[in-house]
């Protein structure tokens, strides 16, 4: 009897975490992605910006980051973010004489912008995983991105000035007018942008339905530049199931196991135990970011949340701390195992971009992922930083 009980509890659960409404956005989101990655509307947004950032401290390095930044709007991916920015903007930096190093930093660091800027599909696993409205995760990663932005944008800056004889000539000047004229390119990107992260937090559409127009206006996007061909129509479609089947499996199989975890006591105990040794909110946040670093180092970060969401969920809620924070805290701890070997996927996409080794790599990423700790410790300090968008909505 008890185990045709766990047979059905099995079926049930696989069942109950694999239809539920707010996941429906996921493989939406996924598939507006592909499409822009597949289509020339990325290489238009790259060649819309370089004439506005050419002249600053660190010249074009900084399309890296705002290339990242605009595109992680639009496909809710690190590694498609990194891996379409990079193959644009590689070429150009070394032909330009940019040091390799920085433009492999800048571009590993930024790739990561694509978990935290939404729609993120991590956000999204784990608003479905806490039972968290996925609208406030969203809304609450704008000021911590726009914060990782500047960083990012500093740091390139000062590093330029402070070592000049590495840097390339400045790019010729170009015209106010023609820099318009550039940007006409990121109409198309821009007003998606603002019409998919608009219609969710206007109100007008829920996350799920945002991402069908989302999906629409890639597609129309992509139809009215003539860059859409059955081909990449289809490569992308498939890309998207793949991707989709893949975060589904693992998001139901853990489902299962925090069942499993559940039944053994095992959250309780551990909760008891970590309580029992008297830390407090921040001694807690310390030693969690710690452990889900370790794991970030072998561990995908959809991994991440859905295996550990059962241990470390009821303990964040007992210690008091706003799930919706410490969702994005988790958020930005798994932008930074991106970037830590031996399993960082934007290590393994800028390794086969640039034909770098992985240990050259990671060095030119260290100084971004020592930034992105210091997000977290600035957002541990100032939580308003992420609280305050989502209690005005």
């Amino acid at each position: 009897m008890s185990h045709r009980r766990s047979q059905s509890l099995i079926a049930s659960t696989l069942w109950d975490s694999s239809w539920g409404w707010a996941l429906a956005s996921l493989p939406l989101f996924i598939w507006m992605g592909e499409i822009l990655f597949r289509t020339n509307l990325s290489s238009d947004m790259f060649r819309g910006l370089a004439p506005w950032l050419g002249r600053l401290p660190g010249g074009l390095l900084h399309v890296n980051i705002l290339g990242c930044g605009t595109l992680a709007a639009v496909t809710g991916s690190s590694a498609v973010t990194c891996a379409t920015i990079g193959r644009l903007s590689v070429p150009e930096l070394q032909k330009r004489g940019y040091p390799e190093h920085m433009t492999i930093g800048s571009l590993a660091g930024s790739g990561t912008l694509g978990l935290l800027i939404p729609p993120s599909i991590i956000m999204i696993v784990y608003g479905v995983t806490a039972e968290q409205s996925i609208a406030k995760l969203f809304i609450a990663g704008i000021l911590p991105a726009a914060v990782l932005i500047l960083l990012y944008i500093v740091y390139t800056g000062v590093w330029a000035v402070a070592n000049k004889d590495k840097m390339p000539e400045p790019e010729p000047r170009v015209s106010f007018r023609d820099r318009i004229i550039a940007s006409k390119s990121l109409i198309p990107v821009g007003c998606l942008i603002l019409f998919v992260v608009g219609a969710i937090y206007g109100g007008f559409a829920t996350p799920t339905e945002a991402a069908a127009f989302g999906v629409l206006g890639a597609l129309a996007l992509a139809l009215w530049s003539r860059s859409l061909t059955r081909d990449n129509f289809i490569d992308g479609l498939m890309s998207a199931v793949r991707t989709s089947c893949m975060i589904s499996m693992i998001i139901a199989c853990a489902a299962c196991l925090s069942i499993g975890v559940a039944f053994l006591n095992l959250p309780g105990a551990l909760a008891s135990w970590v309580q029992s040794f008297g830390l407090s909110s921040y001694a807690l946040i310390a030693v969690l970011a710690v452990v889900i670093l370790i794991m970030g180092c072998f561990l995908e970060g959809i991994s991440i949340i859905v295996l550990t969401s059962s241990v470390v969920l009821p303990m964040v809620q007992a210690a008091g701390i706003d799930m919706i924070w410490f969702g994005i805290f988790l958020v930005i701890l798994i932008e930074a195992a991106q970037i830590t070997p031996p399993v960082g996927f934007n290590l393994f996409v800028l390794q086969s971009i640039t034909g770098r080794n992985i240990l050259q790599v990671t060095k030119a990423t260290i100084p971004y992922f020592l930034l992105l700790l210091a997000l977290l410790v600035v957002i541990t300090i100032f939580p308003r930083i992420v609280l305050v968008l989502p209690v005005l909505m």
